[in-house]
């Protein structure tokens, strides 16, 4: 009867580092393998920065590029700019501020199901990521142990 409970709860393993140069401290889920994107989530005392790497050819985004975030038994999306520089390698970066409250898109990403992103490029190019469950249960899992990293980054 506990089984379920046990098979859920998982360690929370995330990378530290230490800049060698600033001592600055950063935390990382590492790369989490998707269908047809990676993803890495980095987190420092000022940012948390989702970065994805999305395969295929012609994957061009500007700061004009946008996804959408779609959650499981919701018909509302998130919708989130590109906050990387301009590239035609398919690198798209969510990134949102370090800090005490969480925002509440943030918010949403740690505590709901994903079940896929819908990335628009520079040519109204679209690439649709779709995440399987056990994707889905490994994004929150690896988004909320990243986040209680991300707080004890903050001074004070």
């Amino acid at each position: 009867m506990l089984t379920p409970l046990f098979c859920c709860s998982q360690e929370c393993v995330i990378k530290r580092e230490s800049d060698p140069y600033t001592k600055e401290i950063k935390v990382s889920t590492g790369f989490i393998q998707l269908k047809n994107a990676t993803l890495s989530i980095q987190a420092d005392c000022k940012e948390i920065d989702f970065f994805f790497i999305i395969s295929g050819d012609d994957k061009c985004f500007t700061d004009a590029a946008s996804a959408f975030v779609f959650f499981e038994g919701s018909k509302v999306k998130l919708s989130i700019r590109n906050a990387g520089s301009m590239n035609c390698d398919g690198f798209f970066h969510f990134v949102f501020k370090n800090q005490k409250l969480v925002p509440s898109a943030l918010q949403r990403l740690a505590s709901q199901k994903v079940t896929g992103i819908l990335f628009t490029g520079n040519d109204k190019k679209e690439t649709q990521i779709t995440l399987i469950a056990d994707q889905q249960l490994l994004w929150t899992h690896s988004v909320s142990c990243l986040l209680e990293e991300a707080k004890k980054l903050l001074p004070g």
